[in-house]
């Protein structure tokens, strides 16, 4: 295959991964719950605060943001690991 036509088979993948995808329906439908498995009032939940705050102009959907502290984080991975799955 000659260098041409790779760099052409690459420039038409890289255009169709460019491509936005288009979710079907209203997503999201419900309120978006952010896991912050850290303290509340320190860097981590400030920061995901102004996120949350930013996603919810964005998406048009309020963003909770819960803070589950507690072993260094496993606490909050672990809600997040066995929350309910909404698609």
């Amino acid at each position: 295959m000659s260098i041409t036509r790779r760099f052409a088979l690459a420039a038409g993948f890289l255009a169709a991964a460019a491509l936005p995808a288009f979710a079907q329906g209203d997503y999201p439908s419900k309120p978006i719950t952010m896991i912050v498995p850290f303290a509340a009032g320190g860097p981590t939940d400030t920061i995901a605060r102004i996120v949350g705050e930013n996603m919810s102009k964005t998406l048009g959907q309020q963003v909770v943001v819960e803070n589950v502290a507690g072993a260094g984080g496993t606490t909050g991975s672990a809600r997040t690991k066995d929350a309910a799955n909404d698609g």
